[in-house]
């Protein structure tokens, strides 16, 4: 039995997240993979009331859940399959990656997209970068995008 080629997304806010993701999109499209997206929520801290600690939490998922359905549609639209959704609760990105990748041999390929405009790679990259990969005993190949590339270059890549 094949086992899908898996591409992990890290769904975030950044400016760069859409060309990690269309980049993911097409290498899946092309390779007879799909795409799974990681969001990341902080765990909600609230020492006195559990219930209220519960409740934060439950709303952050709901939120959670809501942004990756909106990203769904495209992926969907894309490659054909709805994408798998990756939501952990954890203090740092890194720290998720490191769980998701430990727990799920599926996945074959990270998907990360650099900073544009002279801001730096991107505290992932960079951290990547500066303390390297260590996903406890998995070894995960990393692509890392230009966060400005276009459509039509995307096209021409992947």
């Amino acid at each position: 039995m094949t086992v899908r080629r898996k591409f992990l997304v890290v769904a975030d806010d950044s400016a760069e997240f859409p060309a990690a993701l269309r980049f993911a999109c097409r290498r899946a499209r092309s390779t007879g993979g799909y795409v799974a997206l990681l969001k990341v929520i902080q765990p909600a801290v609230f020492e006195h009331w559990s219930g209220v600690r519960e409740e934060i939490a439950r709303q952050q998922r709901q939120e959670a859940e809501t942004e990756l359905q909106h990203v769904a549609e495209y992926v969907q639209a894309e490659t054909g399959l709805p994408p798998e959704f990756l939501i952990k609760e954890a203090d740092s990105t890194r720290g998720a990656l490191k769980a998701v990748l430990s727990d799920d041999p599926d996945i074959k390929i990270l998907v990360l997209a650099a900073a544009v405009g002279g801001r730096g790679p991107g505290p992932l990259v960079s951290s990547i970068a500066k303390e390297g990969v260590k996903w406890g005993a998995r070894k995960v190949p990393i692509t890392i995008v230009p966060g400005d590339l276009t459509d039509d270059e995307i096209a021409d890549l992947a």
